[in-house]
């Protein structure tokens, strides 16, 4: 486990109007705090852990379970979903652990590594709802008070709670006045509605790019923690967060994925204020993103620098037809990055196609340039992206963890 820095990025705090600390958990061993929790379930229960452990887990939290237990020289047993996707199943397994698939959810997984614990006499690592979980989570916390000299809010991805937790236990033990705020994607947001019951509530799941946050209910453990010690929880979209991870790729050269940035989403689309005085950091949770996804946060990232454009037009279906585009483009100066014929939900003539741009320019102002070109030659342009973003500027989704 290591100590993960506190980094200022002028760019992103102009961009949020305030003083704010990027407390970079993306840069952890493992790719993401879960390390934490699960190297101090490990220490707590020694005797228990020397028979091996067994998780349950879609993503971050099985990857920490498995290289805890390499480094403790231990066996490590994983059940995960079917469709669990592989940049995160795959790590775990080349660090040695045995994997266990099941057509289910997360919470069957879970279930099924809590059997096969008391079958098997090993220790059982949940994600977050365990006091040594929850306690080694804290320690983001413990370095924060250490980093950040005028700390006076901390923003943090919730999902069920055990960074959260941790983070607020550790911070309020010192500063008792700092400002917690705990942040959901809206795909997946129970929140909201077991903080108002006072009892974990159960939501539905969407698929988001926020997959590891998408959990859908507060743990017993986590639930009162939150209610007791965190001043708010505010929910983000799926498209904030991807313009979230497009800044901090773009000023911060980190990579970050969807759940890891809604923290930074809150604070652009201002759900939730910087501080007047001191300073605001805001967790980066993890940074295991797979390479579909990272493209297209580098794409989002050149449109909203105003250095790329998705164009769609139509254009002959007759050989030779998309050659002629895209020669036009080239003499207007700009790199074509990718096409894509469209011929389903477009209103075509029978010999026609419809092409989607994604194009390379100078600035919002060659994009427009570009645009005059093509209508000059004929082509009835529609520019995508920028300025509504409706078509070419989504992230792929995660599957929910």
């Amino acid at each position: 486990m290591a100590l993960t820095p506190a980094l200022r990025v002028r760019a992103i705090e102009e961009r949020c109007g305030g003083s704010v600390a990027l407390k970079a958990e993306s840069l952890q061993q493992g790719g993401s705090f879960k390390l934490r929790g699960a190297t101090a379930k490990l220490t707590a229960s020694p005797e228990e852990g020397r028979r091996g452990v067994v998780a349950g887990s879609a993503g971050n939290h099985g990857q920490a379970v498995a290289l805890a237990a390499r480094r403790q020289d231990v066996g490590c047993d994983l059940f995960v979903p079917v469709d669990a996707p592989v940049s995160k199943t795959g790590p775990a397994a080349r660090l040695g652990a045995r994997l266990h698939t099941l057509e289910g959810t997360v919470d069957d997984c879970v279930a099924a590594a809590r059997e096969f614990a008391a079958e098997h006499g090993v220790l059982f690592i949940h994600p977050f709802d365990d006091t040594d979980v929850i306690a080694g989570q804290g320690t983001v916390g413990l370095e924060l008070l250490e980093q950040v000299d005028d700390l006076a809010q901390v923003v943090v991805p919730l999902g069920g709670g055990g960074l959260l937790g941790g983070i607020a236990v550790a911070v309020r033990a010192e500063l008792p006045e700092t400002r917690l705020v705990g942040v959901q994607v809206d795909a997946c947001a129970a929140w909201p509605g077991s903080l108002d019951a006072g009892t974990p509530q159960a939501t539905s799941a969407a698929r988001t790019v926020c997959d590891g946050i998408a959990v859908k209910r507060p743990g017993e453990l986590t639930l009162p923690l939150v209610e007791r010690l965190v001043d708010e929880v505010v929910v983000v979209t799926d498209d904030e967060a991807g313009d979230a991870m497009a800044v901090l790729l773009a000023e911060g050269k980190l990579v970050v994925e969807g759940a890891g940035a809604v923290g930074l989403a809150a604070l652009m689309c201002g759900r939730v204020e910087p501080v007047e005085r001191g300073a605001t950091a805001v967790v980066l949770s993890g940074g295991n993103i797979d390479e579909e996804v990272l493209m297209a946060v580098a794409r989002r990232s050149e449109t909203l620098q105003g250095r790329g454009a998705v164009l769609f037009t139509r254009i002959s279906d007759r050989p030779g037809g998309l050659a002629q585009l895209l020669d036009q483009v080239a003499s207007a100066g700009a790199n074509v990055v990718d096409v894509r014929h469209l011929r389903e939900g477009v209103a075509l003539h029978m010999a026609e196609t419809g092409v989607e741009l994604v194009v390379e320019t100078r600035g919002a102002e060659h994009a427009r340039e570009i645009v005059e070109s093509l209508r000059e030659a004929g082509y009835a342009v529609e520019q995508r992206y920028p300025p509504d973003g409706s078509d070419g500027n989504h992230l792929p989704e995660g599957g929910n963890e």
